[in-house]
């Protein structure tokens, strides 16, 4: 067992990731403060995910792992924070890596401010092909600033947004004693990650950010989760767009232009990424069918208005607008489907587009 009180609970869901799985525990093992616990939760592995988890937790005290049917990485990480004994809680991707002084720095600035939250910048390394090292590193990052007061935060948290740094939880240390305080867990649903951070920044008082980056969120196009057809992403999509909103709302920041800009310029955004996946060659769905759902999607009210405030930022971005801001669902529909060859076909010239977005 884990020893009790260490000063970080780092929480790992594991499900079917062998060839990476060693990779991710390796690399908090090398951390420079070695005083945390880490708790992994083996998701109903059918591969050797679990084995390996349990042949380094046999030489390490500070590993836990737990084995549970398959119940996806909402459930799993719940079951690591009804165990956690940390003062902070880090979370991590079985799949990815973390840079040796990860650990030793966002706690010294938690403990150094009496922080509430740490987020620090974070690597995206988006890998052409599978069995390949050749990728496309994207730094992620905002400089270094200490947020003493909830409303500097708010003001503030447009840029931070942009930058894709309050989305995910495993670019941040949170304080659990205000998780437990919340009593927040994660909710059941897929891209769980997202309405978790919503749920601890919408009333967070003390934030620290670090321009420093240590995580690297590894993308591998042809195995990506992000990169399949999802038949309700729309939907989801939505239900995002709906949370931005009413944060905005709670934050006293609805009418505050460039926090308005943020949201619809990110709701257009994932709309265009809602028409490709309706193009993706595996919608169950008639070329019809596809274009009706596009029209259906370009032609209601949050969507016009979204394309009347945001400013893409770029040329590319520009002309994938237009035929939204038309009503043009046929247009649409052969932008989403070039934009789905390309995903599919040319994985270096998609992730650098949509790098530089």
């Amino acid at each position: 067992m884990a020893r009790n009180n260490p000063k970080v609970s780092v929480i790992m869901p594991v499900y079917n990731v062998a060839a990476y799985v060693g990779r991710a525990i390796e690399s908090l093992q090398a951390q420079t403060m070695g005083d945390f616990e880490l708790l992994v939760v083996d998701d109903g592995s059918k591969d050797r995910s679990g084995d390996i988890c349990d042949r380094m937790a046999e030489k390490d005290i500070r590993i836990d792992v737990f084995h549970t049917p398959n119940g996806g990485a909402p459930a799993a990480r719940n079951l690591a924070l009804d165990h956690a004994c940390g003062q902070y809680v880090y979370f991590m991707d079985a799949d990815d890596w973390a840079e040796p002084h990860m650990l030793e720095n966002m706690v010294a600035l938690a403990d150094q401010n009496n922080a509430e939250l740490i987020v620090a910048g974070f690597y995206i390394d988006t890998f052409y092909a599978k069995n390949s090292n050749e990728h496309l590193s994207e730094l992620k990052s905002r400089p270094s600033r200490v947020y003493e007061t909830q409303a500097d935060f708010r003001a503030d948290a447009y840029k931070l947004f942009d930058e894709n740094l309050l989305y995910t939880p495993w670019n941040k240390l949170f304080l659990r004693a205000r998780i437990e305080e919340l009593n927040l867990r994660f909710r059941p649903t897929f891209w769980d990650d997202f309405p978790y951070v919503l749920d601890f920044i919408r009333d967070v008082n003390k934030v620290v950010v670090t321009e420093e980056a240590y995580y690297h969120f590894i993308r591998s196009r042809a195995e990506s989760e992000t990169a399949r057809w999802r038949p309700q992403m729309y939907e989801k999509r939505e239900e995002e767009h709906g949370w931005m909103l009413d944060l905005l709302e709670h934050w006293g920041l609805s009418q505050d232009a460039s926090s308005k800009e943020m949201v619809m310029r990110r709701y257009v955004e994932r709309l265009i990424g809602c028409i490709e996946n309706v193009c993706n060659p595996a919608a169950q769905l008639t070329r019809a069918q596809k274009i009706a759902a596009i029209r259906q999607m370009i032609s209601t009210p949050q969507a016009q208005e979204a394309v009347r405030i945001a400013r893409p930022r770029s040329r590319v971005m520009r002309t994938l607008v237009k035929p939204i801001a038309k009503k043009n669902a046929v247009q649409a529909y052969l932008e989403g489907s070039f934009i789905s060859f390309v995903k599919r076909r040319n994985t270096r010239i998609f992730a650098t587009l949509k790098a530089r977005r």
